[in-house]
């Protein structure tokens, strides 16, 4: 009896390992498709049609990568979500050129805006499931002092660098959150996390890739 006792004590104990070990699982290579919703004002109505309803990317570490076909060319932009610096490469077959431009946090912050600063995050104990994840939602406010929510999970963790900054206090990966870019609010869904080795991302230019200037990029039609 004191055996078997000791048995499913122990049977306990490593189960609960495993759930905790499943819980704080780190995801640090892999791709993941995001789910976007806009609310657009009277005057954004018209960009409606051109906003994607998801974006999907690769990841290792703390480099993103994202590829596009447009216009006979294939472009990559491959960005450090921490250090806020990136390199876009443009392939162009039918010229058989391509093209790499470095760019700077100050480049993305010209197009995308600063990051913006967050705070007073707290979880409110609420629960709710989005998508696969186990979620709990917190509250926190944006720079202008306006009252927003996120949903975050503790089944994965991701790099800073890929679940954004601006969410570093969150005690989770934020799988539901809205953000404002350009002065379009999108609310973001994680649809899928998918682990897989999809490296070495790097943001050094390719053999074969004329480096240029991002200026240069832009006025060959790059914007």
């Amino acid at each position: 009896m004191l055996k078997s006792i000791k048995t499913s004590v122990l049977a306990a104990i490593l189960i609960s390992t495993a759930v905790v070990a499943h819980a704080q699982k780190k995801v640090n290579e892999g791709t993941i498709t995001y789910g976007m919703t806009y609310e657009l004002s009277a005057d954004q109505q018209a960009l409606a049609s051109q906003l994607p309803a998801e974006t999907k990317f690769k990841f290792s570490g703390n480099i993103s990568k994202i590829e596009m076909e447009q216009q006979g060319a294939t472009i990559v932009f491959l960005t450090d979500g921490v250090q806020k610096n990136g390199l876009v490469l443009v392939a162009i077959p039918m010229l058989q050129k391509q093209y790499a431009a470095k760019s700077t946090k100050e480049d993305a912050e010209a197009m995308s805006g600063k990051t913006p600063v967050l705070t007073d995050f707290k979880a409110t104990g609420e629960k709710q499931k989005i998508g696969i994840y186990n979620a709990e939602k917190y509250t926190y406010k944006d720079d202008k002092g306006v009252a927003l929510e996120l949903w975050a999970t503790n089944d994965i963790q991701l790099p800073v660098g890929i679940t954004g900054e601006e969410f570093k206090d969150v005690k989770g990966t934020p799988v539901k959150f809205t953000r404002t870019q350009n002065g379009i609010k999108a609310t973001v869904v994680m649809k899928d996390l998918v682990e897989e080795k999809v490296g070495p991302i790097t943001l050094d230019v390719p053999a074969g890739y004329e480096a240029i200037s991002l200026a240069d990029l832009k006025a060959m039609g790059g914007q």
